[in-house]
C-alpha cells in the first residue's frame, strides 16, 4: 500500500496517473474535500478498481469510512480466483493531515495484520511550497509523516527558489530522500519499494482542525475555452484565499471531456482526457479556499450565471 500526500496543486492526481500506467494492478481510493467528486475523473484510466470517499478530508467524517473501504477491497481480493489488484494507492486530500489515515491503517488490527504500508509519498510543488509550509500546518505535516518527498513544477520554479526550498526540507526533514520529478523523466526505481518507518501517533482522541471550505460548480452549458479562462483568471487575481481550482469541463465545439487545473495564482492549459462513454456530460470544477467562501461564490454566481449550479461544502 502506498498513501500519496502533498498541498493542493502539487501533483498528486498526476503521479497518480504515472502511477497506474506502470504495469501493476492497482486499487485506488481516493479523499476528496467537498460534495462534489472529480478526481477520479482526471484519471487517464477508468478502468481501474476505484472508490472515492468525499465530503470532508480524511481527518474528519471520511475517517470512519477509510476501514470499512479497505474491508472490504480485500474481501473482494481474497474471494477472487484471479486477483483484481496488487497493490492499494490511497490518494488524501490537498488539505489533509495524513496522520488520521496512519491511525486507522496501523491501529486496526484487522487491517494492519493485511496490508503492508510501503510509503508515505509527499508531492511538493517548488514554486509554492514555501509559502505553503509558511501558512498551513497541513502542509508541514505532509512533510513531517512523509518517507519520499517528490519535487514537482521545477520547470516553473528558478534556482533560488529551489535551493530555499531544499534548506527548508533540511530543517523540517532532514532524514527524508527527496527526488526532482520531471515528465519527461523516469519515477525513482525504489519509490514503491521497501517498508515504511515506524510512526510515533497522536493520542486516539486527537481531533485536528481546519479552515477550509470548498465550493462546487456545475456547468449546465458548454463554454468556449476563452469565455471559462477568462473568468477563472479574474477570479484568481481576485481571491487571494482561493487556493486550488480543478475539475472536468466540455468545451463548446468539442466532444471530449478536458481537464481544469489551477494552483494558486496559475491556471494551467486545459488537458485532454479519455472520452467518456457513459455519465453526464457537465462540467463540474471545485473550488477550495481558506477561509470564507462567501464573497467567492457571489462572484461565482456572477461570472456564470444561470447556466449554473454552485453548492458549498
Amino acid at each position: 500500500m502506498i498513501l500519496l500526500t502533498g498541498f493542493l496543486g502539487s501533483g498528486k492526481t498526476t503521479l497518480l496517473n504515472r502511477l497506474l500506467a506502470d504495469g501493476v494492478k492497482t486499487a485506488v481510493v481516493i479523499n476528496e474535500f467537498g460534495d462534489e467528486p472529480v478526481d477520479q475523473d482526471l484519471l487517464q484510466r477508468q478502468d481501474t478498481p476505484l472508490t472515492v470517499l468525499s465530503g470532508g478530508c480524511l481527518c474528519c467524517q471520511v475517517k470512519g469510512a477509510l476501514a470499512p473501504t479497505l474491508k472490504n477491497l480485500r474481501m473482494v481480493w481474497d474471494a477472487a480466483a484471479d486477483k483484481p489488484f496488487e497493490r492499494v494507492v490511497i490518494e488524501t486530500s490537498g488539505v489533509a493531515s495524513p496522520e488520521p489515515i496512519l491511525d486507522t491503517l496501523l491501529r486496526e488490527r484487522w487491517l494492519a495484520g493485511r496490508y503492508r504500508l510501503q510509503a508515505v509519498v509527499t508531492t511538493l510543488a517548488i514554486p509554492a511550497a514555501l509559502d505553503q509550509l509558511d501558512r498551513f500546518p497541513e502542509a508541514a505535516a505532509q512533510v513531517a509523516w512523509a518517507d519520499r518527498l517528490l519535487l514537482t513544477h521545477a520547470d516553473l520554479a528558478d534556482a533560488g527558489q529551489q535551493t530555499a526550498l531544499a534548506g527548508r526540507l533540511q530543517q523540517l526533514a532532514p532524514a527524508t530522500p527527496s527526488d526532482l520529478l520531471r515528465p519527461d523523466a523516469a519515477m525513482p526505481s525504489d519509490l514503491c519499494s521497501g517498508n515504511a518507518r515506524s510512526f510515533r501517533l497522536l493520542p486516539a482522541d486527537a481531533k485536528p482542525t481546519h479552515e477550509f471550505r470548498s465550493l462546487s460548480l456545475r456547468l449546465t452549458q458548454a463554454p468556449a475555452w476563452t469565455q471559462l479562462e477568462a473568468a477563472l483568471l479574474a477570479l484568481l487575481a481576485g481571491h487571494p484565499e482561493l487556493l486550488r481550482i480543478k475539475g472536468v469541463v466540455y468545451l463548446a465545439g468539442r466532444t471530449e471531456p478536458v481537464a481544469i487545473q489551477a494552483a494558486g495564482q496559475r491556471l494551467y492549459p486545459p488537458g485532454a482526457l479519455p472520452p467518456r462513454h457513459e455519465g453526464d456530460l457537465y462540467g463540474r470544477l471545485v473550488f477550495i479556499v481558506s477561509g470564507t467562501s462567501d464573497a467567492l461564490a457571489a462572484d461565482l454566481a456572477t461570472a456564470f450565471g444561470s447556466g449554473a449550479d454552485i453548492r458549498a461544502s
